[in-house]
């Protein structure tokens, strides 16, 4: 039998988390050099790889990347006590949950979801643990911002993490990226993999069908029509 992985962004794409990692970062960014944070620019589709290094380049801080580690460690530490504000402030995006239950009904037709999210892998828990959004995910075999800056590279980790997990090969569109940027398209065509573009971030269906996802959808509202975008088939 076939597997297919299938890998979801998180921010815009599952949730709005209402600007929750944009805090953690001033908080870690305050212990390691004082309060004040340069904002860096779009975080939308990046990873958290690139964008500390970019906000410790425009802090001009020397050598930025050397401390780029120490700054996830401080992250990943303080990631857990947010899970009150995440309950209290972040909303599940339409259709979500729905969608990721009704794929985890064919996990006995080799369906396995993950992550692929610039977020850090503790942040993404948090994020999405509170909120019972974790479920039908192995996240184990997935990938996750800590990784490499260039968000493609994390498809090839996630692909590494699943074939040692279910002993199959996810090459090629047996891996489909769910997301809500140019970026989340990018990364699935450079690695072969489908990409499915979903409307519910900054970017329009027209922009991600121009960027090249394979499905767009306006959001996650209709399961059928989700489903059948992420595997490939006609909903009707």
């Amino acid at each position: 039998m076939r597997r297919l992985l299938v890998l979801w962004d998180v921010d815009y794409t599952l949730i709005d988390s209402n600007g929750i990692g944009r805090e953690l970062y001033q908080t870690v960014f305050g212990e390691m050099f004082g309060p004040d944070m340069p904002q860096p620019g779009s975080m939308a589709g990046r990873t958290d790889r690139a964008i500390v290094a970019e906000v410790l380049t425009l802090a001009g801080v020397d050598d930025p990347r050397q401390h780029v580690d120490e700054f996830h460690r401080l992250m990943a530490a303080h990631a857990p006590g947010l899970a009150d504000l995440v309950v209290e402030r972040t909303r599940i995006l339409p259709g979500a949950a729905e969608a990721m239950a009704a794929l985890g009904r064919l996990d006995g037709r080799g369906v396995v979801q993950s992550l692929l999210t610039g977020n850090i892998r503790p942040l993404a828990e948090v994020k999405l643990g509170p909120l019972g959004l974790t479920e039908h995910l192995d996240l184990d075999a997935g990938a996750y911002g800590s990784v490499h800056e260039v968000r493609a590279e994390l498809v090839h980790q996630a692909r590494r993490n699943a074939s040692r997990a279910y002993e199959a090969d996810f090459g090629g569109d047996a891996t489909v990226i769910v997301g809500d940027t140019p970026l989340d398209v990018e990364a699935a065509l450079t690695t072969g993999a489908r990409a499915v573009g979903v409307a519910t971030g900054a970017f329009t269906v027209g922009e991600l069908a121009a960027a090249g996802a394979h499905a767009v959808l306006p959001d996650l509202a209709d399961t059928d029509l989700v489903v059948a975008a992420i595997l490939g088939t006609d909903a009707g």
